[in-house]
């Protein structure tokens, strides 16, 4: 799936449902007015332009009584970047990369259908890719996200982070009370749970019960993870805020405590790393986790 092929997907879907729906996509030029800098260098090696997905459901009456938002990581081909992918199945599976901005467009598409009263959701996806050209990041480049921290990019095949740290800025300036994030994040994460259970992380111990509580609906297996803070000392620079990557270990707790650097406090926030739940590899597809349990969520955050 190419970045425009997404965007469009989501016009789509926004006009399908115009009575709930409206939709914005953000050009390149449009991001950087926004300070979007840790997004935009991710993309700024691929010739195919980066697009900024957000799709706003209201209900068709009634009053709101929670802001939500959903959160994807839209990366629709990750080459590494000059951290390149090396070895056999390394990268021409890296189409699923965008799996977390799938899911959030799959269940727009559902709630869409079921128009869930009294909640306002955002859809949110800084769709690009991750390529390699003369106009690229570097290894030791020092990017400025859109609330003003600075990153030293250590290795840009960590670029989904990269992405998320804009997109959950722009999130908590819809004024949100809740935030679910969703992405292919870390190899780290499949090695602690397996292909088939994704991690969660959340310094909120009531968002972590809703969200669980909705996948044993859903009948999709997640594992809540420690958000373990002595080890952000593996995320410290010299010349910036924080670097992009920690130490070997702990990969995903580290790459959470790094997007918890772009949420609001007063918002409550959690995050999905999907990274071996999305693909089934017996059967060589896409396996659309996650859309049961973030429909079931919202639902459950709706008004009765």
């Amino acid at each position: 799936m190419l970045v425009g092929v997404q965007a469009e997907e989501a016009e789509k879907i926004a006009a399908t449902y115009s009575d709930v729906f409206t939709a914005k996509i953000l050009d390149a030029e449009q991001c950087k007015e926004l300070k979007m800098g840790s997004y935009l260098g991710v993309a700024a090696a691929s010739t195919n332009p980066p697009k900024f997905i957000h799709i706003c459901y209201k209900p068709p009456n009634g009053s709101i009584k929670t802001k939500l938002a959903l959160v994807g990581k839209g990366l629709t081909f990750d080459s590494g970047g000059y951290n390149i992918k090396t070895g056999p199945g390394s990268m021409e599976l890296m189409k699923f990369d965008m799996g977390g901005s799938a899911a959030v467009l799959g269940a727009a598409k559902a709630l869409g259908q079921i128009k869930p009263p009294g909640v306002e959701i955002h859809f949110i996806v800084a769709a690009c890719e991750n390529m390699i050209s003369g106009t690229g990041m570097r290894p030791g480049d020092i990017l400025t996200a859109s609330n003003g921290k600075t990153i030293e990019v250590n290795n840009t095949d960590a670029e989904g982070r990269l992405t998320l740290a804009d997109a959950l800025v722009y999130a908590c300036n819809q004024d949100v009370d809740k935030i679910v994030d969703l992405a292919t994040l870390t190899g780290a994460c499949i090695v602690a749970l397996g292909p088939s259970i994704a991690g969660i992380f959340t310094p909120s111990d009531e968002l972590s019960k809703e969200v669980v509580a909705a996948a044993e609906i859903a009948e999709e297996k997640f594992w809540r993870l420690p958000m373990e803070e002595s080890y952000w000392d593996s995320m410290k620079s010299g010349v910036a805020d924080m670097v992009n990557t920690g130490g070997r270990h702990g990969g995903s707790i580290t790459a959470a405590l790094f997007l918890q650097q772009f949420v609001d406090e007063k918002v409550q926030w959690l995050h999905v790393d999907m990274a071996g739940s999305v693909w089934n590899d017996k059967k060589k597809a896409a396996t659309g986790f996650a859309i049961p349990t973030l429909v079931e969520w919202v639902v459950s955050n709706s008004a009765s």
